[in-house]
Parts: C-alpha cells; sequence; structure tokens
C-alpha cells in the first residue's frame, strides 16, 4: 500500500511539473504588448501619422515577431493636447489590456502625464517624440530615442556666433522643449559673444504668431531663432514671410521642428536659404537611410518621414534588440536594463542609449533648406558627432 502511495505521489508531482512546464511554454509564446499613444487627431496628427507609418513599416520589414514572440501594437489616439486623457489611456492599457510597453508621447506634457504610471506598473516606456531634457528624470522605466531640444539647441547657437550673427530674438512655444531651446541658446550664444535683443514665447495652444513678429521686424535683430513643435512651422515661415522679415534683412535660423520633413512640401520656397540644426533630415546622404526614404514613401502614398518616424523607428529597434538579449523575456526590470547602452548605426547615423541617463546620444546635423528633385529639402553641411543632451541649467 505504502508503494502504491509512493508511486501516486510521483505521479502527482511529475504531471504538476509538467503541468508547470506547459503553462511556461504558453507564457512564453504569450504576446508582447505595445501601447503606442500618439495624437492621431488634433493639431499635432501629423506625428502620430509618422509614428503610426514608421512602426508599421518596421514590423513589415522586420517581422512581427522577436525572440519567439509576437509582438503586437495596440495604436491609441490621445489627441495631443490633454495630459489627463493621456494618463487615463496609459493607466487602461497597463491595467486592462496588460502591456508590457508603452510608447510614443507626443509632446512633453503628455510624456510627463505617463511617467508615474510607468513607475507604478514597472513597465518601459520609450518616448520616441518628446524632447524637454528632464523627460527621463520623471521615472526610472522611461527610455528615449527620439531627442532634446537642448541637444539640438546648442550646436545651432555656437554657429550663429561664428557666422557673422550677433544679435538675435528667440521666439519660442511657451511650454518645456521651448523654454529648453531658449534657455540653451541663450547661454550658448551670449557665451560665444552674441547679443540677445529679446526673447518672446507664444502660448502652446491656438497661437497667432502674427504679433510677436512685428515685435521681431521693429527689434532688427540680425536673425530670429525660432522653436515651434511640429506641425507649427509652415505658419511661422508664412508669417515671417507675409510680414517682410527677411527683406528687412532679418535672417531665420532654427531647430529643425520647424522645418519638419513632412510639412516641407507646403511650406515650399519660403523655407528655402533657412538654417536650422537637427538629429535628422529625409536628405541624410546614408545608404540607410536612402532605403529608409524609398520603404517609407512607397509605403504611403509618398509621405516624406520626419523626425518624429525616426523616433518610432528606432524605438522598435531598440525594443526587439533588448527583447534579443533578453531572449524574449517582457519582464519590466530586465527588458529596461536590456534598452541601456544598446548601440546601433541608425537612418540618422550612429545612435547610442546612454545607460546611465537612459537618453540618446547622436549625431546633430546643421542643414540650410535647398531645393532639390522633388522639392525643398534640409541638407546638411555641418555636424556635432556622439552629442549628448547638455541638459538645462
Amino acid at each position: 500500500m505504502l508503494k502504491n502511495l509512493n508511486k501516486t505521489r510521483r505521479h502527482i508531482l511529475i504531471g504538476a511539473a509538467l503541468a508547470s512546464a506547459g503553462m511556461g511554454l504558453a507564457h512564453a509564446a504569450d504576446p508582447i504588448k505595445v501601447g503606442l499613444i500618439v495624437p492621431m487627431s488634433g493639431p499635432f496628427a501629423s506625428t502620430g501619422r509618422q509614428v503610426d507609418a514608421a512602426v508599421k513599416l518596421f514590423l513589415q520589414q522586420n517581422g512581427a515577431t522577436v525572440a519567439g514572440r509576437e509582438v503586437q501594437i495596440i495604436l491609441k489616439d490621445d489627441g495631443g493636447v490633454s495630459p489627463d486623457v493621456t494618463k487615463r489611456i496609459a493607466q487602461e492599457l497597463v491595467a486592462r489590456d496588460k502591456v508590457q510597453v508603452l510608447a510614443g508621447f507626443g509632446l512633453t506634457p503628455l510624456a510627463f502625464a505617463a511617467a508615474p504610471v510607468a513607475t507604478q506598473a514597472k513597465v518601459p516606456m520609450i518616448v520616441m517624440n518628446a524632447a524637454t531634457s528632464v523627460i527621463p528624470q520623471r521615472s526610472p522605466y522611461i527610455v528615449r530615442t527620439g531627442f532634446t531640444l537642448a541637444q539640438v539647441t546648442a550646436p545651432m547657437a555656437q554657429w550663429a556666433a561664428k557666422n557673422k550673427i550677433k544679435s538675435v530674438v528667440t521666439f519660442v512655444s511657451d511650454y518645456g522643449p521651448g523654454i529648453d531651446a531658449e534657455k540653451v541658446f541663450v547661454k550658448d550664444f551670449t557665451k560665444a559673444g552674441g547679443k540677445i535683443v529679446a526673447s518672446l514665447r507664444a502660448p502652446l495652444r491656438n497661437p497667432d504668431y502674427s504679433p510677436f513678429l512685428a515685435r521681431v521686424k521693429d527689434a532688427k535683430p540680425d536673425a530670429l531663432f525660432v522653436f515651434v513643435p511640429s506641425g507649427e512651422g509652415a505658419a511661422v515661415l508664412k508669417q515671417f514671410t507675409d510680414r517682410g522679415l527677411a527683406q528687412a534683412g532679418i535672417r531665420l535660423i532654427a531647430t529643425g521642428d520647424v522645418l519638419d520633413d513632412d510639412l516641407m512640401p507646403s511650406i515650399g520656397p519660403a523655407a528655402l536659404g533657412v538654417v536650422s540644426s537637427h538629429h535628422y533630415s529625409a536628405a541624410h546622404p546614408s545608404p540607410e537611410n536612402k532605403a529608409f526614404v524609398a520603404a517609407f514613401t512607397k509605403a504611403n502614398k509618398g509621405m516624406r518621414p520626419n523626425f518624429h518616424a525616426v523616433g518610432a523607428y528606432d524605438g522598435m529597434h531598440l525594443l526587439y534588440a533588448a527583447l534579443k538579449k533578453t531572449n524574449g523575456d517582457s519582464a519590466g526590470p530586465k527588458l529596461l536594463e536590456a534598452m541601456k547602452g544598446q548601440s546601433w548605426n541608425s537612418v540618422r547615423g550612429p545612435v547610442t542609449i546612454d545607460p546611465a541617463t537612459r537618453d540618446i546620444v547622436q549625431t546633430v546635423y546643421i542643414r540650410k533648406a535647398e531645393q532639390g528633385d522633388g522639392g525643398v529639402f534640409n541638407v546638411e553641411f555641418d555636424k556635432v558627432e556622439k552629442f549628448k543632451d547638455p541638459g538645462v541649467e
């Protein structure tokens, strides 16, 4: 009887072990869900369209499976202007949809809103777009694959001071990235001997740029430095031209957001001659970028990829590389650790995720808008390599 009892116990233990192993295999085969939160409607819808298109292209080119796990994208439109909406969507994605990764985030206030959700759930949050320097400090689970405004502004300020621009009015959108751009430009330009005539800030919502540009014209600086978020550049350039600032001898210099590749066809000749600084141009001459632009344009009815598309494309690359490193383990802390220190040759050039800051290190290019085959493009003519976010003091 004791012998039979021991035999039965052995069968139970073996059965339990097999069941456990089966459950483990089933778990390993579960899809990895990525909650992609971007503005697909509202004033910043162009950002969402670019991100969505880039993610789809990456999956088309690399497959929807990595390290034995299917990757499922759950796309959510947050409208781009309400932090409360973004936070609610992030909470629902984590609690209801059980996503293992959050991604996207068009503007800084929206990334700020989602940060506590990522921290509490221990879910990696890939910030593909929002560009204020302090964003990764809001959660230990944030990793950025886009850029920071400080990172692309400092080279512009240094270039201006070296190229016979002695006085500047700064003009930025009045929120995190704009304030970063203003502070960094003022600091670096004055340090190099330049003079700031005035610093102007326009409201983020429903801005009317004309009164600000009238003040710029009256101030008569050598140049106007501009930052506005992606989608607003066309309006600034149109009003800059209509108000005759160029004819008055005022140069326009800017961060690349103003000369967004997605909007360059609609901006047209008004962009010609404008010098800007940024980490990506659709005209970047590398073989990798030429292939990327051709594939993106073909898949999206002629739409030109912009820096938001590249932030998303590289965000997916980072996720896939991290999952390969963890052998498909999507546990938040492990996946986050695997993202730190990743380096690869992006379509924008070489990039690295700084393991200490979880921010991106990359080349920043100085470009000039020139007429080319198929329209006006930002043509790179100078660069600063391996440039980290300098931060904002």
